[in-house]
């Protein structure tokens, strides 16, 4: 009797077990629908549900109507824009977290180049449009105070032409330089050019802001570490428009070289000041002629522009050995047939800018800013644009896509670009001295 209880007993103990047993295994089912339902990624799974991807891709920026950024950040503006169009064409991005194209819509405010605008919009980006992509506008100074508020907001900042030495200064997940070198290493072919060149007596006047003064800086050391030292080392406010007295005081130092780094109003002023002087210097060195250099001649005169040196930018030097998006030569030839107007650098600055973020999506296993920065190092130094290499450290600066040293050399009633420096990449010799007009 005691045996058939005992029997009974633990036949009832096993049949609840088995119960439980099933019922864990129900319930641990049901769970595992409910997360691939919500589109969470576990452990070992490829990636997300197709169902839980965004209708759009969001991507945030600020364009400058007004003020002294105006000229370069519309440039920049229409080139990204003009990415968007033609990708949104194909049915949109490949984003490899959800395995399907998806179409961008861009989300843009004007800053009027101011900083303090600039912040409020950048905040309002992030914070209440929510975007999935955050674009600085054109430049150093709009993109000084986009850098912390990305940090703080742990979003990568998507950087096209902020190139300021200050940016780079420790390591980051959110901050990628990915259209212009950084600041740092812009004038050192010129320098080396300088050198080479054997011309000792070198002035150098530069805007006091972080992008240009870090060139200033660097150049002076390059030069200094060579054996010579500026004749005249100056800095002027970034809004500087009046030239005259500044030309005169250096032009009693005798320099053999005048190199200014400014923005585009200080090249237009610079230059046209220079012209109307009556003062000649053997080497005249500026910035934008090379990014700008139709709109420039326009505005200040090709005779004013000849013999100047500059560093010269997609479109007036081609890249043919692109990994990813097109050559030079197709988008100049598709961009001018879609706009009725041939690019200027900046225009290749933010459709780069575009490709690159198109690559990043298409190799980020998942959707997160993180992931978005780790795909931006794989692809460092393994990725070619009409740009050049695309190569960034770990800080976020850019360090391939150099510039070379080249002179504008009148041809008609215009000027073509003749790189002179280094000389693997020369299409011609420099004319030293400059001849008088």
């Amino acid at each position: 009797m005691f045996i058939k209880w005992l029997l009974v007993f633990f036949g009832r103990i096993l049949k609840e077990k088995w119960r439980m047993l099933c019922m864990i295994k129900a319930l641990k089912k049901a769970w595992l629908a409910s997360v691939m339902t919500a589109g969470l990624v576990l452990p070992g799974a490829a990636m997300a549900d197709t169902a839980t991807a965004p209708s759009v891709i969001k991507i945030g920026t600020l364009y400058a109507s007004t003020g002294n950024f105006a000229i370069a950040s519309k440039g920049q503006y229409e080139g990204l824009e003009y990415w968007a169009k033609e990708v949104n064409a194909d049915g949109g991005v490949f984003v490899k977290a959800f395995n399907k194209k998806i179409p961008v819509k861009i989300v843009a405010y004007d800053d009027q180049s101011s900083t303090s605008t600039a912040t409020t919009l950048y905040n309002q980006l992030i914070t209440q449009d929510h975007v999935d992509l955050l674009v600085a506008d054109f430049g150093s100074v709009l993109t000084s105070v986009a850098v912390p508020l990305a940090a703080e907001h742990k979003m990568l900042l998507i950087d096209p032409t902020g190139s300021g030495a200050n940016f780079f200064t420790q390591k980051t997940n959110y901050l990628a330089d990915v259209s212009i070198p950084s600041s740092t290493v812009w004038p050192l072919p010129l320098a080396h050019f300088l050198l080479d060149q054997h011309i000792k007596r070198v002035a150098v006047i530069y805007d006091s802001n972080d992008f240009d003064a870090s060139q200033a800086e660097t150049l002076k050391e390059t030069l200094v570490k060579g054996g010579v030292t500026p004749v005249y080392y100056h800095g002027v406010p970034t809004g500087e428009t009046n030239y005259n007295v500044l030309l005169h005081t250096i032009a009693a130092r005798r320099p053999e070289a005048l190199i200014e780094f400014g923005y585009p109003p200080n090249d237009i002023a610079f230059l046209r000041t220079l012209s109307s002087s009556g003062l000649h210097f053997n080497m005249t060195f500026t910035i934008f002629p090379g990014q700008l250099m139709k709109m420039m001649e326009k505005t200040v005169g090709a005779k004013a522009m000849a013999y100047t040196y500059t560093y010269p930018t997609p479109p007036l030097v081609a890249t043919t050995d692109t990994t990813y998006g097109p050559d030079t030569a197709t988008f100049v030839k598709d961009y001018t047939a879609a706009k009725n107007e041939a690019p200027n650098f900046l225009n290749v600055a933010g459709f780069n800018t575009g490709l690159i973020m198109q690559d990043m999506l298409g190799q980020a296993p998942q959707f997160t800013q993180l992931s978005f920065h780790q795909a931006l190092m794989d692809m460092s130094g393994k990725t070619k644009t009409l740009e050049g290499e695309f190569k960034i450290n770990e800080n976020g600066a850019q360090l391939g896509e150099l510039f070379s040293v080249a002179q504008l050399i009148p041809s008609g009633d215009t000027n073509k670009i003749v790189v002179v420096y280094p000389e693997d990449k020369a299409t011609g010799k420099p004319v030293y001295p400059a001849p008088k007009q």
